[in-house]
């Protein structure tokens, strides 16, 4: 029995493997610095929405908020959003309805992860955010901070995601963007989705798109 679930793990590996070959990277565009830059006037607007048009979010719109999310600000690859230490450990994880994808920083690119609309994992049940076009979910890398298993670790954790969480929120705001912050998913199946380690937290999700008209 043993050797038999061992065989259809690493089939179940295999074919994973398979699936995210079938996606391409996607090299985002600049981000445009100079859009949104009244932060009062995005604090004031600011406001969590659950109605989504259902059309694909354009390349720029997508590109900026990434890098407002947690981008690299400057020269020496510190980012949009603080962490503790420096450490950096939030990971920034894209689902629409071609596939799961992870921000690379520093390339600013969209690294292919599993193909395939993954988006009602994040929405679990919750059917307005798998309407979205664009599901961005944040990753903690516990290891990086220490010890996986304190509750410190976990904390300090959370709290880095929360900042980058807020970037979102106020980017979104600002360029008129809908969205909502949602502790709500399927943790088991984008564990498996995003390929994640037991290192490695699911900490918030936000669901962004177009205001519904």
């Amino acid at each position: 029995m043993k050797k038999i679930l061992v065989s259809l793990f690493a089939l179940s590996v295999m074919i994973t493997g398979l699936n995210a070959q079938e996606l391409t990277e996607i090299k985002l565009n600049a981000p445009n610095k100079s859009r949104g830059s009244a932060v009062m006037k995005a604090l004031s607007d600011r406001q969590s929405i659950r109605e989504f048009d259902t059309k694909d979010l354009a390349l720029q719109d997508l590109s900026d908020l990434l890098w407002a999310a947690n981008g690299v600000n400057r020269k020496d690859g510190k980012r949009t959003a603080p962490s503790a230490m420096n450490r950096q450990e939030i990971a920034v994880y894209v689902i629409n309805k071609d596939g799961a994808y992870l921000y690379d920083a520093t390339a600013h690119t969209l690294k292919p992860v599993t193909a395939g609309d993954h988006r009602k994992a994040v929405a679990s049940g919750q059917d307005f955010a798998a309407v979205a076009p664009v599901c961005i979910v944040l990753v903690a890398n516990l290891d990086v901070l220490g010890d996986p298993t304190k509750d410190g670790t976990k904390l300090t954790a959370s709290i880095d995601g929360g900042i980058v969480n807020q970037n979102i929120n106020i980017f979104c705001a600002a360029v008129g963007l809908a969205t909502v912050p949602r502790g709500t998913m399927n943790r088991d199946e984008l564990k498996e989705v995003l390929k994640l380690t037991d290192k490695q937290m699911l900490i918030i999700n936000n669901p962004v798109g177009y205001p519904k008209k």
